[in-house]
This record gives structure tokens, sequence and C-alpha cells, in this order.
């Protein structure tokens, strides 16, 4: 693997981390490889963060043959670095790669490769509270040709991004608006691969409820649209009054990588947890008769984002007063700590940099 720093007049002033946003700034470097029929990934090299340049007819721009990862970087402990599950992450990656017919990375390599990156440009993981270094790792088509098949040719990439809180709300509870007009995936489809398309087509809903007011959609399975899938960013947790209710990994929900944390932890805590669907009309009733606890979501960006409010079909379910809930509270604190190594890792989550 070549490294290629940039020159030092070339360097970008680091930014205030008290307001950095989310994924607005980029850091000084980046990782980038190709890949050729035949001759499988090659010219791995961390370069200076620059354009690329793609032919017009590169199968990704007709195709939508992309797919892409998020996960983090955090400054913790003794000013260490940490990564959380990164090789998770990046089998997830390959999982997405399977299903849209590209080619299947080499997580070792990957892994080693984004380590040298972060360190290159370790600077930029903030020391901010709260703040921590994005990580998005990208597959692209570039053959240029014209005619649905996969493509022969790719661009595998990692780039950088220091970041603050995923929602203006930051860890206080969000309000989620319910839709039944619109449906992000299909039993069959590629719901359950972290692919471009899918977020595209989630895009409309999320423009509606946000000029309503809303932080993000909650979508309905896209046969009968009663039964809970996932947020736009985050799937989703019920607690009920004697169970913890997730929708099971169907094939169009996303196989979270803090959602299988959050499953772990709830296990090993003794709590009730089940993978099963659940309706709507369920959540409603039982936050209507007292037996609906709490609601929160669960991702990388966010970690875990407790939800005050649903909306749905013109009525305001306010769940827990709109407050923060106790386990949403707990998983918060409990993931933080084992993230920023403030806290022993008995799971062996945390890749040191």
């Amino acid at each position: 693997m070549r490294i290629e720093k940039a020159e030092a007049g070339e360097l970008k002033p680091k930014p205030d981390e008290k307001n950095l946003g989310f994924g607005k700034l980029f850091t000084d470097h980046m990782f980038v490889m190709e890949y050729d029929e035949g001759r499988s990934w090659h010219d791995g090299a961390i370069k200076k963060y620059q354009n690329f340049s793609l032919d017009p007819a590169a199968m990704v721009l007709h195709y939508g043959q992309e797919i892409f990862e998020g996960l983090k970087a955090y400054r913790g402990k003794d000013d260490q670095i940490f990564l959380f599950r990164p090789e998770a992450n990046l089998q997830r990656m390959n999982d997405s790669a399977a299903r849209m017919c590209m080619p299947q990375l080499p997580i070792g390599d990957v892994l080693e490769a984004l380590k040298s990156l972060i360190r290159l440009d370790q600077e930029w993981v903030p020391r901010a509270k709260g703040a921590t270094l994005y990580i998005r790792p990208t597959m692209v088509a570039t053959e240029p040709a014209l005619g649905v098949r996969p493509a022969k040719k790719y661009l595998f990439f990692i780039i950088l991004s220091p970041v603050g809180a995923y929602y203006p709300e930051g860890f206080n509870p969000v309000k989620i608006f319910v839709t039944d007009k619109y449906v992000r995936a299909v039993p069959g489809g590629v719901g359950n691969a972290k692919t471009g398309g899918n977020y595209a087509a989630s895009i409309m809903a999320a423009v509606e409820a946000q000029q309503l007011g809303y932080t993000q959609v909650l979508w309905l399975d896209a046969i009968e649209r009663k039964y809970i899938e996932e947020v736009g960013t985050m799937n989703i947790f019920i607690v009920l009054e004697n169970e913890i209710v997730t929708p099971p990994l169907s094939g169009s929900i996303l196989p979270g990588i803090t959602r299988d944390s959050v499953l772990r932890l709830l296990k090993d805590w003794g709590l009730n947890v089940v993978e099963r669907k659940i309706s709507i009309d369920e959540v409603i009733e039982a936050a209507s008769n007292g037996t609906l606890k709490e609601i929160f979501g669960t991702g990388t960006a966010a970690v875990i984002s407790p939800v005050g409010s649903l909306h749905y079909k013109g009525m305001d379910c306010v769940i827990n007063e709109g407050k923060i809930g106790e386990l949403s509270q707990r998983l918060f604190d409990e993931i933080q700590d084992i993230q920023y190594g403030l806290k022993e890792d008995v799971y062996g989550w945390t890749v040191k940099i």
C-alpha cells in the first residue's frame, strides 16, 4: 500500500469541534483501490483527499451498482483512538456486495488500510465530548459501458469526516412520522443491503416528514403496511411492559451493527428481548393502555436515539411523556463507555488504532 501524503500547504485548517455538524467536513487524506475482473483488487493507496474522474458511461451512474458503510473512530481514555466492531461493518459490506453482484473485499487488508489512514489523519479525531470521526467506506462500479449486467471494474474508497451529533436534538427524544403512503423495501429486494438506491427512495417521505416538523420516518412493511420495520437511519426497539420487541431481519431491514450489540447487551442483562413482527396498531394500543414504556432507535450515527412521539394517521402518540427512557439511557451509557474505552470490553468489540 502506497502512502502519498498531502503537502504542508495542502492541509486543511482543523474545524471548531463544537460546531461540526454531520458529514460536512472531510479530512486531508483518503484510501482508494481498484478492481478489475481477472486481476482482483490492486493499487491500494492512501492519497490526499481529492476529486475522482469518472467516464460518463460509468455503470454506477446508470445502473446504481453502489454500496457503502458507516462506522466511527472514537478518541477515548488516555487519548487512545478506538474503532467499534469494524470487522462487522466490513462483513456487512461484503454481504451488500454479494447482493449487488459486486466483488468481495479482503477484510483484513481493508481494516489495516483503515487503521493507517486514521493514524495519518489522527488529529482530525475530535477530542470534544460527543464528537467522533465518521468513516465512510464506499464501492462503485466504474466500467464505462451501457447494458444491465454486473460491471467488470470497481473503485473502493474510504473517506473520513469529523462529526457532532447526527440529530439536532442530540440525545434528546426525537419526533417520528409513521408513513403508510410510501414504502422503503420489499421482501426479495435489496432492503437488507446498504446501497444508495434504498436511501434515494426514502428521501421524499423524509422531506415531507421534516416539513411537518418530524425528525425521521418510521417505515411499515410494504405488503400490508401495518408491521413496523425500521426508521430511515435506525433500527427500532419497542419497550413493552413484559418484553422488548424489535422487528426480525426478514430481508427488507438493514441488519444494524448497533442493533446486534443492543440485542447482546439486553440478553446478557437478563431482559426479555424478542425479535417478532409488531404492528403499528399494537404499539398505539399499548400507548393507550399504559403498557408502552419507551421506544428507541439504534444506529452508528446516533448510537441510541430515544423516540418522544409517533405521528400516525393524524394522531400524535407521546411516549414516556416525551422524556428519555431509563433503558435508552442505560444502553447509551453502556455502549458509549465501551466505544470510548472507559469500560472493560468483555465482548471484544473495540479495536485500538
